[in-house]
């Protein structure tokens, strides 16, 4: 694709593309006991690392602009809490919630211009305000639905690390308290609770992820800024974006190795899984930067992420962001 390129099909294809792995990219760590949370996150944001390394090979290295990492920082910050999310409120759930407040905060910063960037015009606002309207009742709906998680720990797709054959050979085969995570030992109510705040702050995290990025494009065009003359391509950023990604999360890493007294719960099971599921994110998200080149934010947070969400379950759910996302779609026709 050629980057002063802004063909809407190439915005559309990118969009499923996106679409389909940010709903599957999960499926391999489903198995995989994954603990707190911060050591797989670490791992994680590796194979992102690499994702961005290899695709800024391909595009001969374009200029580094370090303000762009700052949106892998934001990204890496609201990715913390994945982990206790889903094991609080579940995967579904989870995505549900964060997707809904990651399309509302992606859309409104575009749309009105928020920190610093150009504000966003399209033609036909009135169906651009009921999409996000639509996206807005459908973040409240999905509040208020129950999920089922079992408050026991002890599953059959958890392997121990080690296997113990000598101690506590007369006990049950579950692993004690002490080996359990902060969020397996809230109650169900406290687990609602902190699952969908943490949920909510993540979704307008993601949101944010962008900012940097569209704010040195707009700011490339003034010819006295410090930005002068940067690309118009959101891909020759994503090296910058994942690089900060990868930074934050090191940094996180070393802190909870520092908090646990250099006595960090490792767990190796998920270290291939992890890595397959970043992989196939990082995938994703470069298709989302083409997207956000061909279609503008405005446009392509909504429908990337209503249709995650929509390729999830609810049925009511799946009627109000189909028709949000189509809305705001139209409205840039």
């Amino acid at each position: 694709m050629s980057s002063n390129g802004t063909d809407p099909a190439i915005g559309y294809i990118c969009s499923s593309i996106a679409i389909l792995l940010f709903g599957s990219n999960f499926v391999p760590l489903k198995k995989c006991d994954t603990g707190d949370g911060m050591f797989l996150q670490w791992i994680l944001c590796a194979a992102i690392w690499l994702v961005a390394l290899v695709v800024n090979l391909i595009l001969h290295c374009p200029k580094f602009w370090p303000l762009a990492m700052l949106g892998g920082c934001i990204w890496a910050t609201g990715n913390i809490a994945v982990v206790p999310i889903i094991k609080t409120i579940g995967l579904g759930l989870g995505i549900l919630i964060w997707g809904s407040f990651n399309a509302l905060t992606g859309w409104a910063s575009s749309r009105f211009g928020w920190f610093g960037m150009d504000a966003e015009e399209v033609p036909k606002p009135l169906l651009n305000y009921t999409g996000a309207g639509l996206s807005v009742v459908s973040a409240f709906i999905f509040l208020f639905i129950k999920s089922e998680i079992p408050n026991n720990t002890c599953s059959v797709d958890t392997t121990p690390l080690i296997a113990e054959h000598v101690i506590n050979t007369a006990q049950d085969s579950c692993p004690s308290d002490s080996s359990d995570s902060w969020v397996d030992k809230l109650s169900t109510v406290h687990r609602r609770l902190v699952g969908c705040s943490l949920a909510v702050i993540s979704g307008v995290l993601y949101g944010s992820t962008f900012v940097p990025i569209i704010y040195i494009k707009d700011h490339s065009k003034r010819n006295d800024s410090t930005y002068a003359g940067a690309s118009q391509y959101d891909l020759d950023y994503v090296f910058a974006h994942f690089s900060g990604i990868f930074l934050t999360s090191t940094v996180y890493f070393l802190a909870y190795c520092v908090v646990m007294k250099n006595s960090p719960k490792l767990y190796p099971e998920a270290v291939l899984p992890g890595f397959l599921s970043e992989v196939l994110w990082a995938i994703a998200t470069c298709c989302w930067f083409i997207a956000n080149h061909s279609l503008s934010a405005v446009v392509s947070f909504p429908i990337i992420t209503a249709g995650l969400k929509n390729y999830l379950l609810m049925t009511l759910a799946f009627c109000i962001i189909v028709t949000a996302a189509l809305c705001t779609a139209f409205s840039k026709l």
